[in-house]
């Protein structure tokens, strides 16, 4: 799926570095900044 500025993102849950599992829709009301590192755990 494509978004385009200004489109709401779909819900989704990921694991966080604290251990804990953090939902995209319990932060709605709150600035949230999506960073993608691809590659960036694996041996390249």
């Amino acid at each position: 799926m494509k978004l385009k500025t200004g489109m709401q993102a779909p819900d989704f849950t990921l694991p966080c570095h604290l251990g804990k599992d953090v939902t995209l829709s319990l932060l709605r009301g709150k600035t949230v900044v999506l960073a993608f590192f691809p590659l960036a755990w694996t041996p390249v």
